[in-house]
């Protein structure tokens, strides 16, 4: 016997897998995405809309707090930029997108 004949035999020998549906083989992908877009892009989204919209309500005598942690009070609100008074004859220019937070005054006070 041949090794040829042996690999022709072998192969007949092994049964023919019926073929997947395609939908059944990308379901653990499908599954995978839907998993990431719940869990991580949609809250991503959810957090920037919301930042969006505490970035356009900032007004002038706000206390803010920028990304790099800077705190102090708006005191002029431009198109893009927004001037921020620091300490007494201190004010610094930010973007609109640096301001973090807004916070609220105390209501004891």
């Amino acid at each position: 016997m041949n090794i040829s004949d042996f690999l022709i035999l072998a192969q007949a020998a092994t049964p023919a897998q019926p073929q997947q549906n395609l939908l059944v083989s990308m379901m653990p992908l499908v599954f995978i995405f839907v998993i990431f877009y719940f869990l991580l892009i949609r809250p991503q989204q959810k957090r920037q809309k919301d930042h969006e919209k505490l970035v356009q309500g900032v007004k002038t005598g706000d206390q803010v707090v920028t990304s790099s942690g800077i705190h102090g009070t708006i005191s002029n609100v431009k198109d893009k930029t927004v001037i921020v008074k620091i300490a007494d004859n201190v004010k610094v220019e930010f973007d609109r997108a640096a301001i973090a937070s807004v916070q609220k005054p105390d209501a004891a006070a």
